[in-house]
């Protein structure tokens, strides 16, 4: 390859012609300045990404009694510093009841009121729903045991056992010992239900 060729120095070099333009030297915006504005200072408050160009003694003075605050109240210069903490993005605490009153989704009806599965649905309205409970093998056994079906609540239950051992207790009959074991049964169909918590 020819290094001194001409058609090579055409291509790797800007023609002599094309010049790059410098950078333009923009005037202080101070007014009756004529000195060329080096400095950029911020523009204000409500005008954030915009600022003035001002020459050295100048931006020196305008830093001197620049506020970023003038003209807010005390209250609404707290708000700004708390949101500033949080990069002025909304925020919850943490563990806190977000059902409860005072979120801000508290009435917000999630994918236009329709919820399948009862994931956004409130304290009180899970409340108010009528609760089925659900029991494994082994209750629903020591339930059949005692004659009752899956919705007994913790006071039928008990009645139930007190009733039966009742009646089917040897002292009651005269010593008869002939319904011990349905009795033994009874007794521990409702040790079961009690170390399932549902007595």
């Amino acid at each position: 390859m020819n290094l001194n060729s001409r058609l090579f120095d055409r291509i790797r070099m800007r023609p002599v012609s094309e010049e790059i333009p410098g950078p333009e030297t923009q005037r202080c915006n101070h007014p009756g300045c004529a000195a060329a504005g080096e400095h950029r200072a911020p523009m204000g408050r409500d005008r954030e990404g915009q600022y003035f160009s001002f020459c050295l003694e100048h931006v020196r003075a305008y830093n001197a009694t620049y506020n970023y605050f003038a003209g807010m109240s005390d209250e609404a210069v707290a708000r700004y510093q708390k949101e500033a903490i949080v990069g002025h993005r909304p925020t919850w605490s943490m563990g806190s009841n977000r059902t409860a009153n005072g979120h801000r989704e508290a009435g917000d009806e999630p994918l236009g009121g329709i919820d399948p599965l009862g994931i956004h649905t409130n304290r009180e309205q899970r409340r108010a729903a009528p609760k089925t409970p659900r029991y494994a093998l082994r209750e629903m056994k020591a339930l059949a045991t005692l004659g009752l079906d899956d919705s007994a609540d913790a006071v039928a239950i008990k009645a139930r056992y007190k009733e039966t051992v009742k009646r089917l207790h040897p002292d009651a009959n005269g010593g008869d010992r002939s319904s011990e074991d349905k009795l033994r049964e009874i007794i521990h169909a409702y040790n079961c239900l009690k170390s399932a918590k549902l007595v």
